[in-house]
């Protein structure tokens, strides 16, 4: 039987550049099969949102099961959830499923550093969700926010050793592996927090496991060229609202006007992740690949819309050798990313 069904739980994004919309293309390019479970729509464009609906957690289960009874699923791949009663179904919908591989992108705290989830959704996420994970993916203030929820102090991340400490205190609270996505805070030459934007050189992404085997850790760091570029939507897709009306407890709400306040970040590299775990590969070769593969959707892009455009989610099936290199399989010169040694 064919193991590359991927059950992509998260949210829609009207303008295609993220959400579940851009899950499904960047699964198709890895040749995987995508179902989807939908947890909330958006009015979106580059620019703005306008206006949010969630799907009642009970229809989000329904849909859940309609795939796993029927077509079946081999890794499920968790964005954005927004409230406590989805987290709680999905929880219990893993449970049933005797906890398949699942990549956990956590969606609750913008850009900005406001937070999207209230304190009891991020509690029911931490203490159900985390235990069920195969691979946590956060940025930096979610890896924050769960481990004060937690009650876990925590360093101020000022380098790669921070970075790898928090990591393995978030490892600690239950997943098996954990990834802290680096975008939100650039490093200079000498990999320390760039202080000015002129000296952001790289991104750095720690990917921290323990062998219970041996009761070792293990550490692998990736660097990327920094990027300035605007076509990072799905990297960081923008989603412009106030905290009252993501705690909202309305199905439906219009956001006054398309302010662009505050900046959602759902990651397509998630999506890359589940793909090649999909495939077989092992946790450290799905992380690098799928680094690999965002990094030339950043370089690619096709620079639509008037804001946050996409990236190039078909950046693997064209350019010969370059598409083999996307995907972690060409030469190692068609892109800037490096595994670091450690430890």
């Amino acid at each position: 039987m064919d193991k590359r069904r991927i059950l992509v739980i998260a949210g829609s994004d009207s303008s295609g550049g993220a959400g579940l919309e851009a899950d499904q293309r960047v699964i198709a390019v890895h040749q995987c099969y995508a179902m989807t479970a939908t947890t909330a729509l958006t009015a979106q464009s580059t620019q703005a949102v306008y206006q949010i609906h969630n799907v009642p957690s009970a229809f989000v289960s329904k849909q859940i099961d309609a795939c796993v009874s029927d077509i079946g699923v081999d890794v499920v791949k968790i964005g954005m959830l927004a409230s406590a009663p989805t987290i709680n179904a999905v929880a219990t919908a893993l449970e049933k499923l005797s906890r398949p591989t699942c990549v956990l992108d956590p969606v609750m705290v913008a850009t900005s550093g406001a937070q999207l989830l209230p304190n009891d959704a991020v509690t029911d996420l931490r203490e159900r969700l985390l235990p069920l994970t195969t691979i946590l993916t956060p940025n930096i203030p979610e890896a924050n926010l769960l481990l004060a929820n937690a009650g876990v102090e925590y360093p101020e991340i000022r380098s790669i050793p921070d970075l790898v400490r928090v990591a393995k205190l978030l490892q600690r609270l239950g997943p098996t592996h954990v990834l802290i996505k680096g975008g939100h805070l650039p490093v200079d030459h000498n990999l320390n927090v760039a202080r000015r934007d002129a000296d952001k050189e790289f991104v750095i992404d720690v990917l921290f496991s323990h062998s219970q085997d041996n009761d070792e850790d293990d550490v692998a760091v990736f660097k990327t060229d920094f990027s300035p570029s605007k076509n990072t939507h799905g990297t960081g897709c923008s989603l412009a609202c106030t905290p009252f009306f993501l705690f909202s407890s309305s199905l439906s709400f219009a956001l006054p006007t398309p302010s662009r306040g505050l900046t959602l970040t759902v990651f397509l590299k998630t999506a890359a992740i589940a793909s090649n775990l999909a495939l077989g590969h092992d946790v450290p070769r799905a992380v690098e690949n799928a680094c690999r593969y965002v990094e030339r959707g950043i370089r690619t892009a096709p620079d639509l819309g008037k804001g946050s455009g996409p990236i190039n989610h078909f950046c693997s099936i064209h350019g010969g050798g370059a598409a083999a290199a996307a995907l972690g399989d060409g030469e190692e010169g068609e892109s800037s990313l490096r595994k670091l040694e450690w430890g």
